[in-house]
């Protein structure tokens, strides 16, 4: 393990985060709040570590996939864990673990709360929770990607990326991994700046739209009403939607729309299939509960609200879906489940590898039918190599191993079964509220410490892909943390990732 590097890596994520936390700072003087001390209080000793640790630069940049995920992991613990501080010291949450829980579900994107009226939260509060959306949903890293010179070539970014995207796999839109990276940033950031001038113009507040936007940006979902987005005006409803839906497409989308590839765009399978299933959602739920709503364009638009909140794993609500028939409950949970694009900002176990899973079964039938028959599994006209399909199967294990130990940890709460299991399912899964006791109009403050924090390592866990979380509790790293003192140079240490891992790309 190269000690050095991730070091370094650490130290310009607590830098930057130094640097994000002057901007509750300013709100706070902005609205003339005294919070504004506790926020300074915590963001000038990370921008003292970001300074001294850009003067100590590794001497050697060998840096493997292991040392990446650890890399990740440990950046997002540190982030959440420093992120708290000020939501604690401000005295709006009371305890460290409360401010914890809020500020790992604020940078995993979940959304899931354990306040009782955010509206009694400062302003400087209230940006901040709706900018750890916006720093979270693309990715720390792959922010420090875009503005730092990371040595060791694409190996050592890949490696950094491929931790920290959310999808079965990662691949290059431009030759250079860094203008990738920088790609996606100008996307996100366009798009989100875009929602910020719909929303002004349909009604809302400075303050409103930007904190709304940051929210749908990183499809997290605090809102900054008790309310969430109910009190929103129905032209604000449908332009939140739209953009949920568009924070929840592939990015690789956008960027070959915009450069000139629209048939390369088109012929994405997930993007195709996560169009489906949001408008078959929405006419299900929109017949479903049509005899409740008042008239169909009332049914029509808390349908296409929800289910694109949902499935973007977003988590606002315009309405307390908990309360709606059993049949469209039960889509929201599915939805829950499948989540978002891989390459997007949204969170579930992504629509692509369902469509891979699919596929494998279909090509096990077809196998059985046809023993000596050699199929290739095909994805957007491409084969998908094995390795694809493996990790596609171990990730779906996984998935399932710490879903049932969760839910079981939480069960010794004696509560209901919809409220444990859509607690775990919507942590896991970075949507924010599930069902029950943890239903959009509720929150999790109920649970006890020990339930809080199964829920903030599921929430990591989740928006992390599951390893890089994983890799902090095997005993073999911190064992190789103790003992490694040195790395040994390597010639081409920028390339040592081809050993490990190939680019894949559909």
């Amino acid at each position: 393990m190269n000690k050095s590097v991730i070091r370094f890596v650490l130290g310009y994520v607590i830098g930057f985060l130094g640097l994000f936390l002057l901007l509750p700072v300013l709100v706070a003087f902005i609205y003339h709040e005294s919070e504004w001390m506790e926020y300074a209080i915590v963001a000038f000793p990370c921008l003292i570590i970001g300074v001294i640790n850009s003067n100590l630069r590794p001497k050697r940049f060998a840096f493997y996939l292991k040392e990446g995920f650890f890399c990740t992991g440990a950046s997002w613990v540190a982030l959440s864990a420093i992120g708290a501080l000020p939501l604690y010291l401000t005295g709006e949450i009371p305890t460290y673990i409360d401010a914890l829980f809020e500020a790992v579900s604020g940078f995993t994107t979940t959304g899931a709360s354990v306040i009782d009226n955010v509206e009694l939260l400062s302003h400087a509060s209230l940006f901040w929770r709706s900018f750890t959306h916006l720093i979270g949903g693309m990715g720390v890293l792959v922010f420090l990607l875009t503005v730092i010179p990371l040595a060791g070539g694409d190996g050592t970014q890949f490696n950094l990326m491929k931790a920290e995207s959310p999808g079965p796999s990662v691949g290059k839109l431009v030759p250079k991994l860094k203008n990738t990276a920088q790609m996606l940033y100008i996307i996100y950031l366009g798009l989100c700046g875009l929602e910020i001038v719909f929303l002004l113009i349909a009604g809302m507040s400075p303050f409103e739209a930007i904190n709304t936007a940051c929210a749908t940006a990183g499809t997290g979902g605090f809102g900054i009403y008790a309310d969430s987005c109910a009190d929103f005006n129905v032209a604000c409803q449908w332009i939140i939607a739209t953009f949920m839906f568009i924070f929840g497409v592939n990015f690789n989308f956008y960027y070959y729309i915009l450069f000139h590839h629209a048939k390369d765009a088109f012929k994405m399978e997930e993007v195709r299939m996560y169009a489906l299933l949001t408008v078959a959602s929405v006419g299900i739920i929109t017949i479903n509960t049509l005899s409740s709503s008042a008239g169909l364009f009332d049914a029509l638009t808390k349908a296409a609200f929800q289910v694109t909140s949902v499935q973007s794993s977003t988590g606002f609500s315009t309405t307390d879906f908990a309360l709606w028939p059993q049949a469209s409950r039960c889509v929201l949970v599915i939805l829950m489940f499948i989540g978002a694009c891989a390459g997007s900002t949204g969170g579930g176990i992504k629509v692509s590898r369902f469509i891979l899973m699919g596929k494998a079964v279909h090509k096990e039938l077809i196998s059985y039918i046809h023993p000596r028959s050699v199929r290739k599994t095909m994805m957007d006209g491409k084969p998908v190599d094995h390795d694809t399909i493996r990790s596609n199967n171990v990730f779906f294990g996984t998935f399932m191993i710490i879903f049932f130990i969760s839910t079981f940890c939480l069960s010794f709460e004696n509560l209901d079964f919809s409220t444990v299991f859509t607690a775990v399912i919507a942590t896991m899964s970075n949507i924010g509220p599930g069902l029950s006791k943890v239903g959009p109009a509720l929150n999790f403050g109920f649970f006890n410490n020990f339930s809080k924090i199964i829920l903030i390592i599921d929430m990591l866990a989740g928006r992390l892909e599951l390893f890089p979380i994983l890799m902090l509790f095997h005993p073999t790293i911190w064992k190789e943390l103790a003992t490694s003192h040195h790395v040994p140079k390597l010639k081409n240490a920028g390339k040592c990732w081809n050993e490990q891992s190939k680019m894949k790309k559909f």
